[in-house]
């Protein structure tokens, strides 16, 4: 009889056969920020099936390891004991600018081994579940704006972070010179990062001194979440190799245009390789699943908002005339509504949720598109309104998108078709964390309320 080989028994090989002496270990926190550590071989043979531990705090404080003082989940009351974290093997890449490392990503799971409900990749997963069961695959990829300065280390911290330089000057969009002023930065973003398992579809400048737009090829959406995850970490670290601090705040600059995040995404048949967003009959090419899916995205948006916009600098962005929606609206290949519906072949058509901000936690983003969309599809929604003709920024006839993060946390907060969504433990979790962050902010007092106040006041 023939032994079964399971998966873990084809990397261990592999590994073995490298002479691996340490492998990298991943969780990503409520922010979106990876969190992780480096373990020997020997451990990392030892918890490959029973998983490990990693100190629940992860989940307990904010970008800024502040500990939360709002949260039931885990503080000082619980002493801040190990949640279990489970290694999954398909996550398996090497970081080619660390000598090819092994690196994988894991979950949480709570003490009966079940999913653990603030867990945002574990979040995803649930919701992917839900889709598969109506015998839908989802596809999905993220696009990334972000601004490249110069990273002067001590002394950015010394300044308080203001003066800050790009690396470049000028408007300089879809600019050929300026990327080949940074030719090494540049290819070094589209090359190291294909070779870690991120497949960059697009990679060019945009409008700003020193920004890039980088299109991560689409994929299965768990794939294409860690994908966007990965993304944003590698390119920090590729870009410190550089000399370069990269950043993903939504509104760097009052002066300049944000940076988005915006998320494309499909259902398909995958059995019959079948676009369930296309229907060759119809004018638009637009199907009424897919209609169903923009209907309950945007029904659901007033109420998620946060996930897609998750800080106080998230709502700098989302302002008339910068890029950015901030109406309920939706058009064909419209850039100034929040979803921006693509119909063409059967391969290509898909939906654009344009709302999503470069400083979202990917995990929580998709999920969020991705159960509204659901939502709409199971409730037989259907569109309001035509598509937007023309500027989206004053068609407000459906409403308009919340202007700051306490308003967007309260709604969620209180919304039922958010804890239908995503369930009331993560619900409870997701908004007190938000409602710190807005808290944090509202006690500072900024260079704007020094200049504006004190001395004439």
């Amino acid at each position: 009889m023939v032994k079964q080989q399971f998966p873990h028994d084809r990397i261990l090989r592999q590994l073995a056969e490298q002479n691996t002496e340490k492998v990298k270990l991943a969780i990503t926190d409520i922010d979106g920020i990876l969190r992780g550590k480096m373990i020997s071989f020997e451990k990392f043979v030892s918890i490959l099936e029973k998983g490990f531990g990693f100190c629940n705090v992860v989940f307990g404080w904010d970008a800024a390891d502040i500990a939360y003082d709002n949260t039931q989940y885990t503080g000082w009351h619980t002493g801040y004991p190990d949640a279990t974290a489970v290694i999954d093997l398909g996550t398996f890449r090497q970081v080619p600018w660390e000598n090819d490392i092994p690196f994988f990503l894991a979950d949480f799971r709570d003490a009966k081994g079940n999913d653990l409900p603030v867990c945002p990749r574990s979040l995803l997963k649930q919701i992917i579940k839900q889709a598969a069961d109506n015998g839908y695959t989802p596809y999905f990829s993220q696009e990334f704006e972000w601004f490249n300065l110069v990273d002067n280390g001590n002394k950015l911290y010394e300044e308080k972070f203001r003066d800050t330089q790009p690396i470049t000057q000028g408007m300089f969009g879809y600019s050929m010179l300026r990327a080949a002023q940074q030719s090494d930065y540049f290819n070094d973003l589209f090359d190291l990062l294909k070779k870690f398992g991120v497949p960059i579809e697009g990679l060019h400048t945009e409008t700003g001194p020193g920004v890039y737009e980088a299109a991560i090829s689409y994929s299965e959406i768990l794939e294409a979440a860690d994908r966007a995850v990965l993304f944003k970490s590698g390119v920090k670290q590729i870009a410190h190799n550089h000399g370069v601090l990269a950043t993903f705040m939504a509104k760097f600059n009052e002066s300049l245009p944000g940076c988005s995040g915006h998320v494309h995404q499909s259902l398909w048949n995958k059995a019959k390789k079948q676009n369930l967003f296309y229907d060759k009959k119809q004018p638009s090419g637009i199907s009424t699943l897919m209609e169903s899916y923009m209907a309950g995205q945007l029904a659901c948006l007033p109420f998620i908002l946060p996930m897609f916009a998750p800080t106080v600098n998230s709502y700098k962005r989302l302002v008339e005339g910068a890029w950015a929606p901030t109406t309920l609206t939706w058009g064909i290949d419209n850039r100034t509504t929040a979803l921006r519906a693509l119909p063409g072949s059967a391969s290509s058509t898909r939906l654009e949720t344009r709302v999503v901000g470069s400083d979202s936690n990917p995990y929580l983003a998709m999920a969020a598109c991705l159960a509204a969309g659901l939502y709409g599809i199971n409730n037989k929604l259907k569109l309001k309104t035509a598509a937007t003709q023309g500027n989206g920024y004053a068609d407000t006839k459906n409403g308009t998108l919340p202007k700051n993060l306490w308003e967007a946390t309260q709604a969620m907060k209180g919304s039922s078709v958010a804890k239908e969504l995503f369930g009331p433990a993560f619900v409870d979790h997701f908004t007190a964390t938000r409602e710190w962050e807005w808290k944090q902010f509202s006690k500072v007092v900024t260079d704007w309320e020094l200049k504006r106040y004190l001395e004439i006041i």
